[in-house]
């Protein structure tokens, strides 16, 4: 019993720790409180079950049971206590893991709640964060700055609808723009700031909005725009000011807002006079040119615009308004002289073709594919027509009766069809007169051999008719008559063989009028290539020996003889130069080669050559070098300089002429300037007209043919270079021709043409002459002898082989003219010294054959070419080149 007791009593006191239910922990969730009242419950309930025990236990002692038994029942108890106790210690063991779990949990919640605040503060843009009724729940530093002078308003628990509201009160959002790409909105602040809002739910229905300020991108944007809209309107002048018409926009105020020098040109203004705070009323009031605008009407009233104006020099300008949605308007002004002129003459033609068809005795007409009548004579007018309405224009329908029309239907369509037609009917006009028509159908093809309408030729052959139905008639009664009828027709058949025949005598003389035609452009050609050669050769004869004679020491009375005589030659090449040009620029004989170049070369040359001629006529020229690299025939551009420059000198007589280039945004203006007495305005156009000379009064007579500038207009025309001209009379002129810039090929390189050439520098030099001209051959060597050369002529390969040995002997240049007798050529004669050589000796060719195929093909061959006749410096300079440079290689 003594036992018993000492095992509840120890139950009894069990430690209080054990019993005790664990402390609630702060801020804990719902499912940890539970379970802790569980286990305080579980832990009330055991200490029931105790108490029930040690209670039944006292009691039972009491009635003095059983002392085993009572022993058993404490040992049982004992063991349950124990059971309870283990039991209740692993509950709390598990409940101080738990608690431990929630402090850590809490613990990295606050942690990654300072870490979200922090990240959040550390963004550039605004953030705020609303739940899931859109109210706020949290905003950072950044968004609070926008609403620094209404910081209060923003709290937490704000509707973002009353923030909104609060932003347009406040006065801090001053402009609103949607964003088309992102689908967003952009905010202008008060502070002039732009930002961006960004949206995006969350997972509980709430919402983050973000405010990136987006100033810099904003700004970037508008610069960006800015540079793409001058570089729109950069472009936007610069094919302005490459049109070839004259192009004004005109603002909704009046004033002009763009315009080229085009249409400075063409209205006679002046570039100072334009400008865009002057109205365009009072800037067309200082020029010749009416003003159109969309508001202009005609003599009847009516909205005009297009007009045509002619001006007083001849020039005829087409000038066109074209009105704008937004209250500007567009002028063009367009140059159409040379259609004009085309057209007074196909009007001209049109009249005379009308005056001789007017005067056949027959109806003639032309009707279109969609039988349309295009043309008749006024015989054809006179038979069909009322009197009241032209014909021309009018459908075959409305000219015919429903009866004529349906009768000569199927006749039309076989001539449409491609087929010659003749036919022969009684018809009657509309007057009732009644004849009997002989008809003709010609089909007219067009250039895809497709017919596009056919001609008609009416004869009336009433008469004749009239004739055959009587012989008809008086046939079986009258046979006298019918012998004379017979006569009278048969002689009307003679003549209508007559005229057949007649007809095909003409066609036969249309055709060798056409074949001789085709004969004559073909002479022509041949003509030119044969003056190009055979007429320059005795002058090309005659310049090498007075360059030679030049080159002697003679009298004073010689030497002046002999200059004049340089003089004449050079008088009678310039005007057989010109013609010759003249005649195969017309020809079109003539093609350019056009390539890049750089002017340095060209520049110098004709500055050299022309300060000479300069100084001797007492004028100072000027020259300004450039460098520049154009893209031209360096050729054709120097024979318009140098027209520039002969005009310069023969006009200016004593004053200053000045050569130079002006750079441009794409091209290089070469200008000439002089102070000679100026071209009145009214022919500044006609100059460039073939055999037109502008002469001031008193001035002396001069050589020239009026020839020049009509060539330097083709060939610029060929090139496609503007052709700039400015005088003032009294002062001087100006001309320039516009070139296009290039950019030279890897395989190009400047040369330096301004070396001198040495007075010795020929000595001893062992040239070859072959040129089928005797005279030709005489005048090159006495030149060459004069340079100290060693000269060899031969009229052909065979000569030159009958006076050396042309394998071995020694040569350091060979100057050969392209052509020669029985159809040989230069080429195939170096070509034939080449072949029995072991080395390649440089050539000359000497032409007077200007084509660019031939250019090419001497080029090709690594020939050097010049042309006829042969300028004696031109000649010294390339022999000195080329003798110099092989020296050098070969270590002479």
């Amino acid at each position: 019993m003594a036992s018993s007791l000492t095992v509840c009593t120890s139950t009894r006191h069990l430690p209080e720790w054990s019993l005790a239910s664990p402390q609630p922990i702060a801020n804990e969730p719902d499912a940890r409180d539970q379970r802790i009242a569980e286990l305080e419950a579980e832990n009330a309930r055991l200490r029931t079950i105790r108490d029930a025990l040690i209670t039944r236990v006292e009691s039972s002692g009491a009635h003095k049971p059983a002392p085993y038994a009572a022993f058993e029942h404490s040992v049982v108890l004992a063991e349950q206590v124990r059971e309870r106790t283990e039991a209740l210690n692993l509950a709390m063991a598990e409940l101080k893991s738990s608690n431990r779990a929630l402090i850590a949990a809490r613990e990295d919640a606050e942690t990654a709640s300072q870490r979200l605040i922090d990240a959040i503060e550390s963004i550039v843009d605004g953030f705020v964060l609303f739940d899931h009724r859109h109210r706020v729940v949290l905003t950072n530093s950044r968004f609070r700055s926008y609403w620094a002078d209404n910081g209060e308003a923003i709290r937490p628990g704000v509707a973002i609808a009353d923030m909104k509201r609060l932003a347009v009160e406040t006065g801090l959002v001053v402009e609103e723009q949607r964003d088309s790409q992102s689908g967003g909105v952009v905010y202008r602040l008060a502070n002039g700031r732009w930002v961006q809002v960004s949206e995006r739910p969350t997972r509980e229905g709430g919402l983050v909005i973000l405010y990136s300020d987006i100033t810099d991108v904003k700004n970037t944007e508008d610069e960006r725009r800015e540079r793409a809209l001058a570089e729109k309107s950069r472009l936007l002048q610069s094919t302005v000011d490459n049109l070839s018409q004259g192009v004004v926009l005109v603002n909704e105020a009046g004033m002009p807002e763009i315009w080229n020098d085009r249409f400075v040109s063409l209205t006679g203004l002046s570039p100072g006079d334009v400008k865009q705070d002057r109205r365009i009323d009072a800037l067309m009031a200082l020029s010749e040119i009416p003003l159109l605008t969309p508001e202009s009407v005609d003599e009847a009233g009516d909205p005009c615009h297009a007009m045509e104006h002619r001006a007083q020099d001849g020039q005829v300008l087409e000038i066109r308004t074209h009105p704008m949605a937004d209250g500007r308007y567009v002028n063009t002004y367009t140059d159409i002289t040379e259609r004009y002129r085309y057209a007074e003459t196909l009007r001209e033609s049109e009249r005379w073709i009308r005056v001789v068809t007017d005067h056949v005795p027959a109806l003639i007409a032309y009707v279109g594919a969609d039988l349309t009548v295009q043309f008749c004579n006024k015989v054809y007018e006179a038979w069909y027509g009322d009197g009241r309405q032209s014909l021309l224009g009018r459908h075959l329908e409305d000219v015919h009766t429903p009866e004529l029309y349906d009768r000569l239907m199927p006749h039309m369509q076989d001539a449409l069809a491609g087929n010659n037609v003749t036919f022969e009917f009684e018809e009657s006009n509309a007057r009732g007169q009644q004849r009997y028509m002989l008809r003709s159908y010609v089909p007219n093809r067009g250039s895809d051999g497709s017919v596009i309408g056919f001609f008609v030729l009416i004869r009336d052959i009433t008469d004749r008719r009239r004739t055959a139905l009587a012989l008809q008639q008086a046939y079986d009664n009258l046979e006298q008559r019918v012998k004379e009828r017979t006569a009278a027709l048969t002689g009307l058949n003679n003549k209508l063989r007559q005229e057949i025949s007649e007809r095909a005598v003409i066609e036969a003389r249309l055709r060798d009028a056409k074949m001789e035609a085709e004969r004559a452009n073909l002479s022509k050609t041949k003509f030119l290539a044969a003056v190009s050669h055979d007429l320059l050769q005795p002058l090309n004869a005659a310049r090498l020996f007075t360059s030679a004679l030049m080159e002697q020491s003679f009298g004073p009375r010689a030497e002046g003889l002999v200059r004049s005589v340089s003089t004449s030659l050079d008088d009678v090449e310039n005007l057989l130069g010109t013609l010759v040009d003249i005649s195969k620029l017309d020809a079109g004989v003539i093609k350019p080669d056009v390539n890049p170049f750089d002017l340095r070369d060209l520049l110098n040359n004709i500055a050299r050559e022309f300060r000479q001629m300069a100084t001797a006529e007492g004028i100072d020229l000027h020259f300004v070098p450039s460098s520049a690299v154009v893209e031209s025939d360096s050729q054709l551009l120097a024979r318009i300089l140098r027209n520039f420059l002969t005009n310069a000198i023969r006009y200016t007589g004593a004053g200053r002429i000045l050569l130079g280039c002006r750079r441009k945004r794409h091209s290089v203006m070469l200008e000439v300037w002089d102070t000679g007495p100026g071209i009145p305005a009214d022919k500044l156009t006609e100059i460039f007209q073939e055999f037109k000379r502008i002469r001031p009064a008193g001035a002396p007579q001069d050589k020239g043919l009026g020839l020049g500038l009509a060539i330097v207009d083709k060939i610029a025309r060929m090139l496609d270079h503007r052709i700039t001209v400015h005088s003032v009379e009294g002062k001087g002129s100006m001309f320039a021709v516009e070139v296009p810039l290039g950019q030279l090929r890897p395989d190009q390189q400047p040369s330096d043409a301004s070396a001198l050439v040495s007075p010795h520098s020929l000595d001893g030099s062992r040239v070859w002459v072959i040129d089928n001209d005797r005279s030709i051959c005489d005048g090159m060597r006495t030149l060459l002898e004069g340079w100290g050369c060693e000269v060899v002529t031969a009229v052909s390969v065979d000569d030159l082989d009958a006076q050396l040995d042309i394998a071995d002997s020694p040569v350091d240049l060979i100057l050969a003219d392209y052509h020669l007798d029985y159809d040989e050529n230069g080429v195939d004669a170096v070509a034939a010294i080449h072949a029995r050589r072991d080395d390649a000796v440089p050539v000359v060719m000497i032409t007077a054959n200007y084509t660019n195929e031939l250019k090419q093909h001497i080029r090709g061959l690594g020939y050097h070419l010049i042309n006829k006749p042969v300028k004696p410096l031109k000649l010294r300079s390339v022999l000195n080149h080329l003798l110099l440079g092989r020296r050098t290689f070969v270590g002479r």
